[in-house]
């Protein structure tokens, strides 16, 4: 887990015990400070991080002192005290200061790591909810996991932020929305932000699983365990031992195989066909459906205590009909793919007028195939309206206009505004062509088609 802790208590082997206990129980980048004033020194000039675990009695300053000093210039952190003196007056003293929690001497592993994840939790909560609160679009710490994602919707950019948010810990996390919305993509985009991102991502279509299967597939066979297995054989769980095992369409699972899926995430452990010995299972879940699960839950066809098991974070995928900022994005990017930096294939404004009118049931995956079949029928050459489906070219055409705000602006033509808007961009950045693409999110083949059909070269 890639959250940052630093541990302040003024005994070296207090510290020492403390930086096993985390490095053991899976955290990577663990800080340890003998000195309080130093530890403070190292915030106020704008060091961060995400928990500090702080001693109550320490020479020269108190834990106290400290936990003031630290949620004063970084009041998202969380702090949690340590002591051997078991008084509630201080214990309340420091959770009035700000403190998540107040552990006392000698503090084992387990009550250690409890305490730590439910402070982290709670601070990836906040920041969640801190986040709907913000005006624009939220940074990812991690852009390079989302790259495969495109995206310039605010929506979009939120739920990746919230992905991002989740990808830190080990909760489960359950992707909804119809199909072809990107599922997957998103999920090996958690996946890939996480700390299990060198390990095996493991995509699993759970609609192919039967009673038959699902054992010696899932957990695996030894030798033996039955008629025709000549050798062993490690099913999912163990192949992807310290990854992410994705379960795409968790809502086609038969109901009698959800027991045994159900009994992994409580136990953590699983039997191999063919022995007695329980194996751990040390695995991030990540599921997927594009089925109303609590529709399911209702007529006794998905189990309750499943569903609440692989919910632990809940991401919707929007349609794509309710993302329409994101088609020209996904337009230049797919037309790239076909043809990589060649800048061959374009689309027509006509053409684009109709893509951006359609509805999308198949969402972005059917508008990578209509794209897909128009650049096979244009050989090379733009992109126009006729190269498309007739059943776009036939939809009834929406009223494209748009009311501007300001007094006596009355009502303009959707083109007009956009034209507007680029024209002004490409002014600011001094007619830099480069630099106005990617102020407005869109291509640079795309920006120069609309240049010159403004006129401009």
């Amino acid at each position: 887990m890639d959250y940052r802790i630093v541990v302040i208590d003024d005994e070296q082997d207090f510290l020492d015990s403390i930086k096993r206990g985390l490095i053991t129980s899976g955290f990577k980048d663990v800080t340890l400070e003998r000195d309080p004033q130093r530890a403070v020194s190292s915030f106020a000039g704008g060091e961060h991080a995400d928990l500090a675990l702080i001693d109550v009695t320490m020479p020269g300053m108190s834990g106290i002192e400290v936990l003031e000093a630290i949620k004063c210039v970084s009041p998202d952190t969380e702090c949690i005290m340590v002591t051997a003196s078991n008084e509630a007056r201080i214990a309340v003293e420091c959770l009035k200061k700000g403190a998540y929690d107040y552990l006392l001497k000698p503090v084992s592993r387990e009550e250690l790591v409890l305490s730590v994840n439910r402070a982290l939790e709670r601070r990836k909560l906040l920041d969640i909810l801190d986040m709907g609160k913000k005006k624009g679009s939220p940074k990812l710490k991690n852009p390079e996991a989302f790259k495969p994602i495109t995206r310039r919707s605010p929506e979009m950019f939120r739920i990746l932020k919230e992905a991002e948010l989740h990808a830190r810990s080990d909760v489960p996390v359950l992707i909804t929305g119809e199909s072809g919305t990107g599922k997957e993509l998103l999920a090996r985009a958690i996946h890939q932000a996480s700390s299990r991102a060198g390990f095996p991502f493991t995509p699993i279509n759970m609609a192919s699983l039967n009673s038959t299967l699902f054992d010696a597939e899932f957990f695996g066979h030894t030798k033996g365990a039955f008629t025709g297995a000549e050798k062993e054989r490690a099913g999912y769980l163990e192949h992807t031992n310290r990854g992410t095992l994705f379960l795409d369409e968790i809502g086609n699972l038969p109901f009698e195989l959800q027991g045994k899926l159900l009994r992994v995430l409580q136990e953590g452990e699983y039997l191999k066909l063919g022995t007695s010995q329980s194996r751990k299972a040390n695995i991030r879940f990540v599921t997927a459906t594009n089925e109303d699960l609590e529709r399911l839950m209702a007529r006794g066809t998905f189990r309750k205590d499943l569903f609440y098991r692989l919910k632990g974070a809940w991401l919707n995928l929007p349609p794509l009909r309710e993302r329409k900022e994101d088609i020209p994005p996904l337009i230049d990017r797919f037309l790239d793919e076909f043809h990589p930096g060649s800048g061959i294939a374009e689309v027509e404004e006509d053409a684009v007028s109709v893509l951006l009118d359609y509805d999308y049931p198949g969402n972005v995956r059917e508008l990578r195939s209509i794209l897909q079949s128009a650049v096979n029928l244009a050989r090379g050459r733009p992109i126009s309206s006729r190269l498309l489906p007739d059943n776009l070219r036939k939809q009834k055409k929406p009223n494209k206009k748009l009311v501007t705000e300001g007094p006596g602006t009355g009502i303009v033509d959707l083109a007009e505004a956009e034209k507007a808007h680029i024209l002004m961009v490409y002014e600011q950045t001094g007619s830099n062509k480069a630099q106005t693409s990617e102020l407005l999110g869109i291509g640079l083949n795309t920006l120069r088609r609309k240049l010159r059909s403004y006129g401009i070269d």
